[in-house]
Parts: C-alpha cells; structure tokens; sequence
C-alpha cells in the first residue's frame, strides 16, 4: 500500500532537511514523497537534489509559482500515486520512524477504515526536545466541528480517492482551508475514521494561525464559513469557548 506524503515549502532551507529526513527514515519503505516548492530563491532546491539518490526515486518535486499553500497542497494530491495521502508542513517532522507503519497497519486491518489521525506536539524551535503544547484529537467527534475543533490536521491520513471523489482544499480560503475539507470529509460526507493514540508529527511553534490576533480572526471567520457552506451551524461567540480549552494543551503536556 503505497503512501503518499506531500510538503509544500516557499524558502524553507532553514528547515526542511528535518522533514525530508523524517520521511527518509521512515520504517515503512513504500513511500512516494512529494515536495512541491513555489519558487523559492533560497538554497531549499540545491537541498532537495542532495536527498534524490538517497530516495531511490521515491522522491519528485515541482518548484513554479502558486496561488498559496492549499493550491500547492492539491498540486501535490493531483500528481499523487499513492494509495493514502497525507500532509508534511515544511517545518514539521514526523514523530518517530514507524508512524507510518503503523498508519498503514491500522488502514489493512479494518476495511472500513476511510481515514486516520493522531495528535501533535509542539516545540520550540531552538529546543525540539522540549514540548511547549500538546494537541490530542483523542476526544474528537464530527459535533465538535461548531466549536471550533478539529482533528489535528497534519496527522490526517486518507485514501486518494476521497480526495477525488469528495474534493480537493478550496483555494479562497487563506487560513482554514484544512479545517473545511476535513468537516466535507468527516461530517458532509461521514467518512468513518479512527484515531491513534500517538503524536505523528512534531510541530514548530509559530504557524501561520497563530501568528497574530489578526490570523486568529480571519481564522475563526472561515471557520464559521466553512461549518455553514456544509449545514452546520456556528457564530463567533461560539468559537471563542474553544480558548478555554486550548489551555490545557498547553498545561497537560505529554
């Protein structure tokens, strides 16, 4: 079962030799790694050709213009030819060698199985060692999509054909964009899911959400969007309720 892992990347060179190496080293061998780069004008693509003989071909790459990182994210998908798919950020890491593996397991066990996710875990970024928030989708039900909360994203896994079938991340979003495909894929469309008590990927603080009161804004605006262009209905006041919970995260870490 081939598996489809895609990063999209815009001068990343200060990063992103730790999401390939993740992927390199990653225990499960049929894996095709996709990174699609928007042109960047710093050393990234002269980094990425470094890694190509260690892939043996498993690893392809496109660098041309883009209309932001959900178009580069459906690039990827397009040309994807595994059978799961899932999203690396440029700056992230998977956790541990056999996250994949055991992704894979649980999808080959269970037939019904649509789709797969974890939790995440932040650190600093001159401290990998040390987590500063832990994100767990341990308690997560499609209801929680009016309030605010998702599965984390950049553990998601799911078949390419769910892709094709119920469709790709709207580019006119700026922020939230993986917040609507994953209430089309989880609540619209009811893909039956399974969570993995584990951290599949180790996150950088400082995303392009949480940057400012003004990224959190727009956030929760798109939010509201997204939950209403599927029938679900939210407002604002509604979402603010979701702080106090995020507390924990940062006061429970795992």
């Amino acid at each position: 079962m081939k598996v489809s892992i895609i990063t999209v990347c815009y001068n990343s060179e200060k990063y992103i030799r730790t999401a390939i190496e993740s992927v390199l080293y990653q225990t499960y061998e049929d894996i095709e790694y996709i990174i699609v780069d928007g042109n960047s004008t710093d050393g990234i693509i002269n980094i990425i050709k470094t890694y190509l003989p260690l892939f043996n071909s498993r690893l392809r790459w496109i660098s041309e213009s883009d209309n932001g990182i959900y178009d580069a994210m459906n690039k990827g998908i397009h040309i994807a030819t595994g059978v799961l798919v899932g999203i690396l950020n440029s700056d992230d890491f998977l956790s541990s060698p056999d996250i994949i593996q055991k992704i894979v397991e649980q999808f080959k066990a269970d037939a019904s199985i649509q789709a797969i996710y974890g939790d995440i875990r932040f650190v600093k970024s001159d401290n990998l060692s040390k987590t500063v928030r832990y994100y767990s989708s341990k308690k997560f039900t499609p209801k929680m999509f009016r309030w605010g909360f998702m599965p984390a994203h950049p553990s998601f896994y799911t078949y390419k054909h769910n892709y094709d079938k119920y469709g790709y991340y709207q580019t006119d979003y700026m922020i939230a964009a993986d917040y609507e495909l994953l209430i089309r894929f989880l609540y619209t469309n009811k893909l039956v899911s399974k969570y993995i008590q584990r951290d599949f990927v180790t996150m950088r603080t400082g995303g392009k959400s949480t940057k400012s009161w003004k990224s959190n804004l727009i956030l929760n605006q798109e939010i509201v969007r997204g939950c209403r262009e599927n029938g679900i209905y939210t407002s604002l006041p509604m979402l603010g309720f979701k702080y106090f919970f995020k507390i924990w995260e940062f006061v429970v870490k795992k």
